[in-house]
């Protein structure tokens, strides 16, 4: 399974948002980290606020920030949430349903517990998980902004 772009960019945001603490970071902090797209991040940012996952502080010294702890927030739920309605197959809800084979074919059954694997090991880890006990990774993505 390939992850969206979209998904990559929430996970980069939401480590960013972890090592940071509680301390709030605006859209172009997280892309300056990452040398990303800010109009890519503002859609990610505006899905995440949406999900429950950031909060959004507005006006002036605003930016975002975790809405839970990171250690409460599960990596197979943000995938999930961001991937579940993608089609692997077209026989898949959201495909568009044309295959011939459809009504005696097992592909479809192989990869939906394919995918809900892949999902359970994701469910397994936090955010917390992809960013503690990692010291160099706030000097990567904040430096000395901290």
């Amino acid at each position: 399974m390939r992850l969206t772009l979209q998904t990559d960019y929430a996970l980069r945001m939401l480590m960013h948002l972890a090592v940071r603490g509680g301390d709030l970071a605006t859209i172009s902090d997280v892309a300056d980290s990452y040398r990303i797209s800010k109009n890519h991040l503002m859609k990610v940012a505006q899905a995440l606020v949406r999900t429950g996952t950031v909060e959004a502080v507005r006006g002036r010294g605003g930016g975002l920030r975790l809405a839970r702890p990171a250690n409460r927030i599960s990596v197979g739920a943000v995938v999930r949430g961001l991937e579940d309605g993608i089609a692997l197959v077209e026989c898949f809800p959201g495909g568009n349903g044309t295959c011939r084979i459809t009504p005696s074919c097992q592909l479809k059954h192989a990869l939906h517990e394919a995918r809900e694997a892949f999902f359970g090991v994701l469910d397994g880890y936090s955010i917390d998980d992809l960013v503690a006990g990692n010291t160099g990774l706030r000097d990567i993505l904040i430096g000395d902004a901290a």
